[in-house]
């Protein structure tokens, strides 16, 4: 019997330090016009920071699930899928695991996925669930089928959100022209020019800081994030080996000596 890892079935604790309203807007149009929504963009681009922000804002139950490459083994995805959604709604997914039996293929996804949206259809509370790092499995056999059978059959109250480093290989083209999927790509993700300025004040960094660094790092998230504590480290640094009147003024002094009488005299 596949054994659940917790940690994969647990939404994230890390939140950004400063919140992206303009994507979490995005997100939230996506929540109530579309069944579904892709976030891709490589690594550091804040896919998962993003959806654990917007998960914690959306107002719904949550199941997460991070999967990993041994997840592009069947039995252990369905079984771990259930089990994130089980963390929202409990005792989901017991009927259609004991229904499939041990030995599940790909011949099976379609009945798979019919028991599982049936199950999902027996509550009508809201609920997101969130595949991140699904790219791990995008060779797997089963992947296309399933999520090509799953996302049409959503109930209205289920929304799921596919977190990868690139666009799922299956066709999903149909469902954007229908406006039941939204994608955000690595473009979208980009750190803006305000959110950058909003950034490094939140490290008590000027605006000019921001700017040269928005430009060096194109705005991608981790990168820009981790130059904004360079900085600080850099200043703090700065400070720290500054001569000891500095530190406590700000201020240089400097010390005369004229007619045998000793003054100071701060200069800036």
């Amino acid at each position: 019997m596949v054994q659940v890892i917790p940690e994969k079935i647990t939404t994230p604790v890390e939140l950004p330090r400063v919140p992206r309203e303009r994507l979490l807007a995005t997100l939230g149009g996506s929540l109530e016009g579309c069944n579904s929504t892709i976030v891709h963009g490589r690594a550091g681009t804040g896919k998962t920071m993003l959806a654990t922000d917007f998960a914690r804002r959306c107002g719904r139950r949550v199941a997460w699930y991070k999967l990993d490459a041994p997840d592009s083994e069947l039995p252990v995805f369905l079984r771990h899928f259930c089990a994130s959604v089980a963390t929202a709604r409990a005792g989901f997914g017991e009927k259609t695991l004991e229904r499939l039996g041990g030995r599940i293929g790909v011949d099976d996804v379609p009945l798979a996925v019919e028991y599982l949206v049936h199950e999902l259809l027996d509550s009508n509370e809201p609920l997101l669930v969130v595949f991140d790092d699904l790219h791990l499995v995008y060779d797997a056999e089963w992947m296309i089928p399933f999520f090509r059978r799953l996302l049409p059959l959503l109930p209205p109250e289920v929304h799921v959100m596919l977190l990868g480093r690139s666009l799922p290989p299956t066709p999903l083209w149909r469902m954007r022209s229908k406006q039941t999927l939204s994608v955000v790509d690595e473009e979208v993700l980009a750190f803006t020019l305000a959110e950058a300025r909003r950034l490094f004040a939140s490290y008590g960094l000027p605006t000019a800081h921001a700017d040269a660094a928005l430009m060096e790092t194109r705005g991608r998230a981790a990168t820009l994030d981790a130059l904004a504590r360079s900085t600080v480290v850099a200043d703090e640094t700065t400070r720290a080996n500054a001569p000891r009147g500095a530190r406590q003024s700000g201020r240089l002094t400097l010390r005369l000596v004229k007619g045998g009488r000793k003054s100071s005299m701060g200069t800036a």
